[in-house]
């Protein structure tokens, strides 16, 4: 198969996909990067491309040392096992994606998981506070963990000033804070600062490449070098260590030096077809969203998600359920503002029907 018959940046001409950013393919650049890029045994003397990848990352996001991971759900996994003992807890909001969706991948650790109830991402910081005092738990807390843009609350960002005091609770407790930065760039690019300044408050902070910034895969996870000598030494345990990775790494340094800018487009995007599926009310209704998630309630309409998934990928609309009475549409750069007009009418053809 020729490299252009699945490469294109031009969205399908039979689908939109708004399942998720994560259907990005990398761009021109990216190849080009990809073919020219220096290799090495990245298990053996080390990958010059990787490494490259690595101290960028690191000087992006504030910190002194950086790992290429396979994932983002890797990177989250050896903050975890590099920083928290056995048998002590980790305190997240109650709806983040390292507890709803990566617990899993978090019982190789041994530690135990405590969602604590929050608005929009953010922690109530008075129960992150009860849960901190020594009679809260048995358990010792070996640390907190944030996420930004928050994915279950429709891409919401959380604020610098949440993200500084649950970081003084932390410090002032001896407690390492990370951060799930799958989409930090997105959070960057809505607050309009530099995504060092959102990591600045935390220890840690894992980036994924493969989201909106549009490489084919991998993430980076960031924080001291004691702690990423740990990482590193982790991920070999746990069979992350790969070879020729740089010709990986090349596409993800092309994506974090030069796609990050582009994001507000993804997010005005959003706006759009929120708006328009609002303007859909009283059957439909979205949320108003920050970066490039849309959280459509259909409870009004009587059919559940599956059903519209159904309908709407037989009107050409690739969307994800969430939940029974709700769908997940995520904007990324393959979706165009025409785009965004054919699945909100696609919506109002579907809503005929109801």
């Amino acid at each position: 198969m020729k490299r252009d018959e699945f490469s294109s940046d031009a969205a399908s001409p039979t689908f939109v996909d708004l399942r998720s950013d994560t259907v990005t393919r990398p761009t021109e650049a990216m190849y080009a990067q990809m073919c020219a890029a220096p290799l090495g045994d990245d298990g053996l003397d080390g990958d010059p491309t990787a490494r490259a990848l690595e101290e960028t990352a690191a000087a992006v996001l504030g910190k002194e040392a950086g790992l290429f991971v396979p994932s983002c759900t890797m990177g989250n996994l050896l903050a975890i096992l590099a920083q928290v003992q056995r048998s002590e807890q980790i305190l997240l909001e109650a709806q983040a994606h390292m507890i709803n969706t990566e617990r899993g991948a978090a019982t190789l650790t041994g530690a135990f998981l405590l969602g604590i109830a929050g608005i929009d991402g953010a922690m109530d910081l008075n129960q992150l506070e009860d849960a901190l005092r020594p009679a809260a738990s048995p358990l010792r807390t070996g640390m907190i963990a944030l996420e930004t843009s928050h994915n279950a609350a429709g891409g919401a960002v959380l604020p610098l000033a949440h993200m500084a005091a649950v970081s003084s609770l932390a410090r002032a407790r001896g407690i390492p804070v990370h951060l799930d930065g799958a989409r930090l760039f997105n959070a960057a690019a809505h607050l309009g600062i530099a995504p060092a300044e959102v990591s600045a408050s935390v220890d840690t902070v894992s980036l994924c490449l493969s989201k909106g910034l549009s490489a084919p895969v991998g993430a980076v996870l960031a924080g001291s070098e004691p702690v990423i000598a740990a990482a590193r030494r982790l991920r070999k345990m746990i069979g992350g260590t790969q070879r020729q990775v740089g010709v990986m790494a090349a596409a993800g340094l092309e994506a974090l030096t030069a796609m990050g800018s582009r994001l507000t487009e993804d997010h005005a995007r959003a706006r759009q077809l929120s708006e328009g599926l609002n303007a859909l009310r009283p059957l439909l209704s979205a949320n108003s969203p920050q970066t490039n998630i849309v959280q459509v309630d259909l409870a009004a309409t009587g059919r559940g998600s599956a059903r519209w998934v159904d309908d709407l990928e037989a009107a050409g609309i690739r969307t994800r359920p969430l939940g029974e009475a709700r769908l997940r549409l995520v904007t990324h750069r393959h979706i165009t503002a025409a785009d965004i007009e054919r699945a909100i009418a696609a919506f109002r053809i579907c809503l005929e029907a109801v």
